[in-house]
């Protein structure tokens, strides 16, 4: 028997429900008139959602924002109810969403614990007998008994999550609560559902929008968009799907060469970069780039006011902002000094060794002895690395951005335990 079971589940909200007072009246007024009311549109948040999930299983769902997560969730953990069809959940469930809406700020750390687990399902033996565990969890004995008003908003996720993934349940459905607290906090969470998956072999439903962390916890993962499941399968084929999905989107909204407003920007009013492009050998501007061939990077800046000693750099980051590259001018080759005026500077790039989907470049410059940050510009640029011989989904390429060269002998025969020891440290 499915431990979740998703049968032609629609959810439609009307827009525009909310009315004033004053608008009701008028309403009311116009139909007893027998005048015809128009009725604000319906929206379907979810539109004839079909799936199943088996005991133990651990899925994650994915989408971009108003795609239906969240309004999927709520129904799962039987906090809203579908507009037409079915929902079964068979088994115990806890769910983390919206994690510590319902603390009360004059209640201590204590009181809160003990009203939020039993808001949840536990019994007062259950929550006895796990509160210091709770507590410890959330490393908050020092303030447990402290209104939780004095309590920073992290403390108060913080000690909400510990609460919440302290249920024993059969079920466990999880939206957007990892990144709870600060980085150490975040581990020991991001240990704990593992803990969940692989020991106590839960099953487990995750929403998130870190892509990489739904491929590495769930094997299976539903993609949605506008209320349809678009996607079930295998982590990685759904996720290269999303990320080639957003990639074009991206690369839609931010045509080559234009620069974007919406990115990380520094600038002291010293310097300021005009335009970038990429070109290839011929010297033709170009947005695709072959995986391991040759192309520089052409950027124009206006110089404003005279500058010593300007350092010019540029970096490779995919469109999640995760840093892949730097590469800065050589201190031989760092100019004395650049005067007012439009400035050309190329950057040539031998092999460029990324697997095939979309990134951006990062430019930064620095003047002066101290090196102090005249520029600065994420997404100064996207672009997309292509192969004839690879894929993002390609199984011999696997998880990552680089391919390394490797040689295998899986026929070398069998060598002693002493002797394997010393030809290791022979080649260390």
């Amino acid at each position: 028997m499915p431990a979740i079971e998703v049968s032609h589940v629609t959810k439609e909200f009307r827009l525009g429900a909310l009315q004033s007072l004053k608008q009701k009246l008028v309403n009311t007024g116009a139909r007893l008139m027998g005048r015809a009311v128009e009725a604000p549109p319906l929206f379907k948040a979810l539109d004839d959602v079909n799936f199943s999930i088996e005991p133990g299983e651990v899925v994650g769902i994915i989408g971009h924002n108003g795609a239906g997560k969240s309004t999927l969730l709520k129904m799962l953990a039987r906090i809203s109810t579908p507009t037409s069809g079915h929902v079964k959940v068979n088994g115990r469930v806890a769910p983390l969403i919206e994690v510590g809406a319902g603390f009360v700020g004059d209640f201590t750390g204590r009181e809160n614990v003990y009203l939020n687990a039993a808001i949840l399902g536990m019994s007062k033996k259950e929550i006895e007998r796990k509160f210091d565990e709770i507590v410890d969890f959330a490393e908050m004995s020092e303030f447990i008994d402290t209104p939780v008003k004095r309590y920073s908003s992290g403390m108060q996720v913080k000690l909400a999550f510990a609460v919440a993934t302290s249920i024993e349940s059969e079920i466990l459905i999880v939206d957007e609560v990892l990144a709870v607290g600060d980085l150490a906090f975040q581990r020991k969470c991001f240990d704990r559902m593992e803990d969940m998956i692989k020991r106590q072999n839960r099953t487990v439903l995750l929403v998130s929008h870190n892509i990489r962390q739904v491929e590495r916890l769930c094997p299976r993962v539903l993609m949605m968009n506008h209320g349809h499941v678009l996607h079930d399968g295998r982590a990685k084929d759904v996720c290269n799907a999303f990320y080639e999905q957003n990639d074009d989107r991206i690369v839609a909204s931010r045509p080559g060469g234009q620069l974007s407003s919406h990115r990380r920007f520094m600038s002291s009013g010293e310097i300021d970069l005009i335009a970038i492009q990429l070109v290839n050998r011929d010297g033709q501007p170009c947005d695709e780039v072959e995986h391991q061939s040759e192309f520089a990077v052409e950027m124009h800046f206006q110089v404003h006011t005279a500058v010593t000693r300007p350092k010019f750099g540029i970096g490779v980051h995919t469109t999640d902002f995760l840093y892949l590259s730097t590469s800065h001018v050589p201190d031989s080759e760092v100019p004395q000094s650049l005067e007012p005026g439009v400035h050309r500077v190329l950057c040539r790039v031998a092999r460029f060794p990324f697997l095939p989907g979309t990134y951006a470049l990062r430019v930064g410059i620095s003047v002066g002895e101290r090196g102090s940050t005249a520029f600065y510009v994420e997404n100064a640029h996207i672009f997309r690395a292509v192969s004839q011989h690879l894929s993002r989904s390609d199984p011999d390429v696997s998880e990552g951005f680089v391919p390394i060269e490797t040689r295998w002998c899986t026929n070398a025969g069998s060598v002693a335990v002493g002797a394997a020891a010393a030809l290791a440290q022979q080649q260390l």
